[in-house]
């Protein structure tokens, strides 16, 4: 099956002026500038299959945004080759443009002022959406993110999980076939996340949809997405299933267990991360835990033992740790 996006070496460098402090140094700058030169994105490739939701994950700065950015044809690559449905997004095809879209959790597409079925008219409009199939999908969405008592209101009156749900819709109305989104749980409470997550994965399995998903919310990626892309200083760290990253990177497990005598010596079982009470919390190698399990159960009198995998979000800060020449 043919890859609806396809990387290869693609590039975003900047040249960025910079200067030392102090008057001096803003004299000289007037006639003669220096600067640096900014990877944002340093030759990253990868292939996305249709209908795949997939994770793109990295700390800040490390060109996701930028990614999707060239990806949705806002920005030109510095170098490499990049296809998204066989089109080179830069050129702007029309016929591209219509069959995707940028969510991002920081800006806002709707007008302001006015009630969101108003902007998504104007949506109707611009896409040119045959009028009874823009009202199906209005309404179906509409239903889906349980918006009917919200959308006679001017979105300046929404709360930020409101106006997010009304800019998920407003972008979606034309059902394009790849969607980029940018943190689109940005900010929200946990409830409102959960809603746009169950929203993205049910437009997903209706519409066969292709999903890149950029979130610094680990549930996001966990509830939406088998496989992770993840970047570090603009470069590849890691691509593949979601479940390898554990197992390649999650080094430790945790063990917690119950005890009546909790004031004694746990080091020789592993590190303590914490006594609360009589509920302790130890951090064991991966391939020694099945050995210090049975060393408590028999050495101490123990209730209640328990034994978990690392938690996502300290897979992927392991992740942002390593270097790319050492994961070679």
């Amino acid at each position: 099956m043919p890859s609806v996006i396809s990387i290869s070496k693609l590039a975003k460098h900047y040249q960025v002026p910079e200067r030392e402090a102090g008057l001096k140094a803003a004299a000289k700058g007037l006639f003669k500038r220096t600067y640096k030169t900014v990877k944002a994105v340093d030759g990253i490739s990868f292939d996305i299959q249709p209908g795949e939701v997939v994770g793109f994950l990295g700390p800040n700065g490390a060109g996701k945004t930028t990614t999707l950015k060239m990806l949705s044809g806002l920005l030109h690559p510095t170098s490499g080759e990049l296809s998204v449905l066989s089109y080179e997004p830069a050129k702007r095809n029309h016929d591209y443009l219509r069959q995707i879209t940028l969510v991002m959790g920081n800006r806002n597409q709707l007008s302001w002022d006015l009630p969101a079925l108003d902007s998504f008219d104007l949506q109707r409009a611009i896409y040119g959406i045959p009028t009874e199939e823009f009202k199906r999908t209005r309404d179906e969405f509409i239903e889906l993110l349980d918006l009917k008592e919200l959308v006679q209101k001017p979105v300046r009156n929404l709360s930020l999980g409101e106006r997010m749900k009304m800019e998920i819709v407003g972008a979606l109305l034309h059902k394009p076939k790849i969607l980029f989104l940018d943190e689109p749980t940005l900010g929200l409470d946990v409830t409102m996340q959960k809603r746009i997550r169950s929203f993205i994965a049910e437009y997903n399995k209706r519409y066969g949809a292709t999903v890149l998903l950029t979130s610094h919310y680990m549930a996001d990626v966990e509830a939406l997405c088998k496989r992770v892309i993840v970047i570090h200083h603009g470069q590849l760290l890691f691509d593949g299933d979601l479940t390898a990253l554990v197992q390649k990177f999650s080094a430790f497990k945790t063990v917690a267990f119950d005890i009546d005598n909790p004031n004694q010596d746990f080091s020789q079982y592993g590190d303590v991360v914490s006594i609360d009470g009589l509920h302790v919390t130890l951090r064991v190698a991966k391939e020694k835990t099945s050995a210090v399990t049975t060393r408590l159960l028999s050495d101490l009198a123990v209730d209640d033992l328990t034994v978990e995998a690392t938690p996502i979000e300290d897979v992927i800060e392991s992740v942002f740790s390593v270097k790319k020449e050492a994961m070679e």
